[in-house]
């Protein structure tokens, strides 16, 4: 008998290659804790909020009444209902309910709107840094990025002059993000309305992801579908992962227009079969009901960052700006080490504190770590505590 060879797609090949050291640190610092070591984790943007008690409760009472069954493969009318509501509250172009699939989480919305998008070859550009996980969907759909720097020089400030130099005939969708993920930078309406306004003009589709729409600190969110003249070529991403701590109820959603909702909602049918009819009247419930829990999260992150920011304004040779919007704070550590990747490394080693790298979200960002806000402050003061022994007294060895 003959072994058998197997063979994969070259989709499947290429989210094999992805780069191995995305979560290095965070694995190593997992395997450490494992064996009993005293680790403490600011790499990770799961709230470390439980979902609020209420959602709970109607998720219960729906589960009671057997919402168990298939959904329509474009999301249950009450939650489209729900979301076409908040849109057309906030923008002044009316939302209708059709115009909404939902979507097992922001990224499986992400990458049914590029599948529906692109082809494999096809260019896209994106600004970064920007979000870890639009590079394996890239790769898996085969695309060709064309990645758009904002420095942190200018605190990653979105720079629609530089996006719009970046498109290039070949150019078939720019996606954008906002508030982003990592820096927490936010777009102006101004700059939205330009950027759509010029992608239009040149035929080119605009999708704007939005996940952390609802958690703002300086000034509120605009969205994309707000900011916009026309919406055509418009495409906005948005979920609840993050803002009412839901991330592992898997529910997201995409907002556009016309043909492209109709390829979605087919997309959806084909390869999810719908998401679960509870999680989505919880969620409708949720957006019904938030406003109480999203401030008193949204409250709780904010003075997170500010301790984060103050603390690291202290340290000498480090640096960071105080995000508008987001969970996370990037921290300059130019200064002290030659790359985020080898003070990551190193503050594992040296005091057990696991950050995030900054060069897997893009050039602009390869001298940075990430910070999450995920984290009690208690537990903050303790690894900043860390951090300062790390970098007042051993740091300068990895420089």
């Amino acid at each position: 008998m003959t072994d058998f060879t197997p063979r994969f797609s070259l989709q499947s090949e290429a989210l094999n290659c992805e780069d191995s050291n995305v979560w290095a640190v965070s694995d190593r610092a997992h395997r450490l804790a494992n064996t009993g070591e005293d680790v403490i984790f600011l790499c990770v943007g799961d709230p470390n909020f439980d979902t609020p008690e209420p959602i709970l409760d109607f998720a219960r009472a729906r589960l009671g009444v057997g919402r168990t069954h298939y959904s329509p493969a474009a999301g249950e009318p009450m939650l489209q209902r729900a979301i076409a509501d908040i849109e057309s509250k906030v923008s002044p172009h009316p939302c209708n309910p059709d115009d909404v699939v939902v979507f097992p989480g922001g990224t499986n919305a992400i990458y049914a709107v590029l599948s529906c998008l692109l082809n494999p070859g096809e260019e896209i550009v994106i600004p970064e840094p920007m979000y870890i996980g639009y590079v394996p969907i890239c790769d898996s759909l085969r695309l060709s990025v064309k990645r758009v720097a904002c420095p942190a020089e200018k605190d990653f400030a979105f720079d629609v002059e530089a996006i719009k130099a970046a498109i290039s005939e070949q150019t078939r969708v720019v996606m954008i993000n906002t508030p982003v993920n990592p820096t927490g930078a936010m777009a102006t309406p101004g700059q939205l309305r330009a950027l759509a306004a010029d992608c239009r003009e040149r035929g080119i589709w605009l999708v704007c992801d939005e996940m952390y729409s609802m958690i703002t600190f300086a000034r509120r969110h605009t969205s994309l579908r707000t900011a916009a003249e026309a919406l055509d070529n418009i495409v906005v991403i948005d979920g609840l992962s993050k803002s009412h701590a839901m991330s592992g109820w898997r529910l997201g959603w995409a907002v556009a227009r016309g043909p492209l909702v109709e390829r979605l909602a087919q997309f959806a049918g084909a390869t999810i079969f719908g998401c679960p009819q509870f999680i989505q009247e919880a969620a409708a419930f949720a957006l019904e009901f938030d406003s109480y829990f999203v401030k008193q999260m949204r409250d709780a992150y904010k003075r997170r960052r500010d301790l984060i920011v103050a603390r690291i304004g202290r340290i000498p040779g480090l640096n960071c700006y105080s995000p508008e919007a987001g969970m996370f704070v990037m921290v300059d550590v130019s200064e002290v080490a030659a790359s985020g990747q080898e003070f990551a490394e190193a503050l594992l080693d040296a005091e057990r504190v696991s950050v995030l790298p900054g060069a897997p979200f893009g050039r602009s960002a390869v001298n940075h770590v990430r910070l999450t806000l995920a984290a009690e402050e208690a537990e903050l003061t303790r690894a900043l505590d860390r951090i300062e022994r790390f970098v007042t007294h051993g740091c300068r060895q990895v420089s």
